[in-house]
């Protein structure tokens, strides 16, 4: 029978996720709760965890069927450390923009994960710096040289600090959102105003975890501040080529921004992009869009720019890495066939 007066014993057990239920949250057994929450998780592993005493709420072991309520804290407790923290060198070959004593840029590759974590324990891009670069600083998060990260199939640039004073200064830099960064995206639709800004809170989906939305009305105060600055640059369609600049750096923010303003990018799966959001309903054209799909397996996003001052000289610093070749063939075809097509909407 469980002891109510059982406690975490942090000498033995490792942390593997944390979770404190929102202000709204129904009662929700914590199996299901844990589903909307993990990413790859099956409900049998959790399921197992909670029988073999490792799922504990408010500091103290549940079962399966515990019901989850408001502001509850919810954290899977393990007897080994979780993966991310094993960190594994490996060989990985880098992309190196810039580099100096202080810190560099790297390119990431389209479906290069950042960093290590649940399902995701190597081939990332910490795996590649800790093999390529000896005594990287950590940051607030224990994770060598990251100052900054972009999605798993985002592409594009990303500063990495190699010494403690590095770290510290660049760190400050995108809390203060005096950084530059621009991204290069492909949305469905014609976005009608050639320019425009994008405000409000993001933060996890309540109804699914894996997604994060804009909150809105009387939850307009919860999530964390959002704004994003976004330019078109050529209307293709029945999609757009659009800038983005960040005043902030959420999770997925372009991704949830655009889709809030109706202009989902194109083929983001988890958003629902990797549907046909605009068009017609002509066989051929699905068949178009459905190798715009296979060019671009992916969302259309990369981070083009990124700008920041030099935590030793001072010197503002200015780098671009061009669209990767995946992009520039789903505009090319989008290009052409906006120039045959009449009447597109």
């Amino acid at each position: 029978m469980q002891n109510d007066n059982q406690v975490i014993d942090s000498d033995d057990l490792f942390e593997h996720h944390s979770f404190t239920a929102a202000s709204g949250q129904e009662p929700l057994r914590v199996d299901k709760f844990l589903m909307n929450f993990i990413e790859n998780a099956t409900r049998n592993k959790i399921q197992a965890a909670a029988k073999e005493g490792n799922i504990f709420v408010n500091g103290k072991p549940v079962k399966q069927n515990y019901k989850v309520k408001a502001f509850d804290e919810v954290k899977v407790l393990l007897s080994y450390p979780p993966y991310e923290n094993l960190l594994t060198p490996e060989n990985i070959p880098l992309d190196i923009v810039f580099e100096d004593d202080d810190l560099l840029v790297v390119n990431k590759p389209a479906g290069m994960v950042v960093h290590t974590g649940h399902g995701n324990y190597s081939g990332t891009l910490i795996n590649a710096l800790v093999y390529h670069f000896d005594h990287l600083p950590n940051n607030s998060s224990d994770r060598p040289g990251l100052v900054h990260r972009i999605d798993k199939d985002t592409s594009g640039l990303l500063v990495v600090a190699k010494t403690e004073k590095a770290m510290t200064h660049l760190s400050k830099q995108f809390f203060n959102k005096t950084s530059e960064r621009e991204y290069v995206a492909i949305v469905w639709g014609n976005i009608k105003e050639d320019e425009g800004r994008v405000e409000g809170n993001i933060g996890r989906n309540p109804k699914n975890r894996l997604q994060n939305i804009v909150f809105e009305g009387d939850d307009a105060d919860q999530g964390k501040p959002a704004i994003t600055h976004y330019k078109v640059i050529e209307r293709l369609g029945y999609v757009t080529l659009v800038s983005c600049q960040l005043e902030t750096g959420r999770t997925h923010q372009i991704r949830v921004h655009m889709k809030h303003i109706g202009h989902t990018l194109f083929n983001d799966e988890r958003y629902g992009g990797d549907k046909i959001l605009k068009g017609t309903t002509f066989t051929k054209y699905k068949q178009f869009v459905d190798n715009c799909f296979k060019i671009l397996p992916r969302q259309a996003l990369h981070a083009k720019t990124l700008g920041f001052e030099h935590p030793t000289t001072g010197a503002f610093l200015k780098f671009e890495a061009d669209l990767p070749k995946d992009m520039q063939q789903c505009i090319e075809k989008w290009h052409n066939y906006a120039k045959n097509s009449i009447n597109a909407n």
